[in-house]
């Protein structure tokens, strides 16, 4: 990936909404709610961020859970993305 975020920031690729229930009914897009799951794509540096020492969390690949109306969304390669603050993660997904 060409994009690296700067300081405390992190490049999400969220998960797609389920377009069907369990049951197999298909859901009309219009009832989709966004995903809060999504894909680490980059980690910016950390370093000092509003007079604090950040240090990052996260790592490239990782699924995390993130805050619902945080970061900004952009379409990179016919990609949707969003960049959020580290601190905007919630929780980080395990296997």
């Amino acid at each position: 990936m060409n994009i690296r975020p700067i300081f405390d920031r992190v490049v999400l690729l969220p998960k797609e909404a389920d377009k069907e229930t369990k049951s197999g009914i298909i859901l009309p897009t219009a009832s989709l709610e966004k995903s809060q799951i999504a894909t680490v794509m980059a980690v910016g540096e950390g370093g000092i961020v509003d007079g604090k020492e950040v240090k990052m969390q996260v790592k490239v690949g990782q699924e995390v859970i993130y805050s619902k109306y945080s970061g900004t969304e952009f379409t990179y390669e016919g990609k949707k993305y969003i960049v959020i603050k580290q601190n905007d993660i919630l929780a980080i997904l395990e296997k």
